[in-house]
C-alpha cells in the first residue's frame, strides 16, 4: 500500500554555524552555582554554544575528522536533541520543528524534494 504525507506546515531554518537558529539565544540563564544572570545577548556576543543546535562532541570522533556525508571537520559541526536520542547536523542541513514541536535535522536535498514554501496570507 502506498501512502502520501498529509499537508502539514512546518518551521524550518537553514543552519550554517553556531549559534544561527533564531531560537539559540532567546532566555536569559542563570548560572546553577553562583546565580549569575548570563543574557542572551552575552551569551550570543561571546559565541555560546546554541541552545537548539548545539556543538558537536563525541568521544569517540575527533574534530577534525571528515564527515563522511559532507566532507567537513566534524568541529564544524552541530548536534541535536532529537525524539530519537540525536543527531549530527551538517552545515546546509535545515532544522524542522515538526507538528507535535520536535526538532531534527533534513539534507537538503531531501527538505527541497520534500517541502514548499507556504505562501503569505494575502488577508492576513
Amino acid at each position: 500500500m502506498k501512502y502520501r504525507k498529509k499537508p502539514v506546515e512546518i518551521t524550518a531554518h537553514q543552519w550554517l554555524r553556531n549559534g544561527d537558529h533564531p531560537d539559540d539565544y532567546t532566555e536569559d540563564l542563570i548560572d546553577p552555582v553562583d546565580g549569575r544572570v548570563w543574557t542572551a545577548e552575552q551569551r550570543r556576543a561571546e559565541n555560546w554554544e546554541g541552545a537548539v543546535v548545539r556543538y558537536f562532541r563525541h568521544p569517540d570522533i575527533p574534530g577534525d575528522q571528515t564527515c563522511s556525508k559532507c566532507e567537513l571537520p566534524m568541529d564544524a559541526h552541530g548536534w541535536i536533541d532529537t525524539l530519537e536520542d540525536g543527531h549530527n547536523v551538517c552545515p546546509g542541513d535545515w532544522i524542522v520543528t515538526g507538528v507535535e514541536g520536535e526538532r531534527y535535522p533534513v539534507k537538503p536535498s531531501v527538505f527541497e524534494a520534500t517541502y514548499e514554501p507556504v505562501p503569505a496570507n494575502v488577508n492576513a
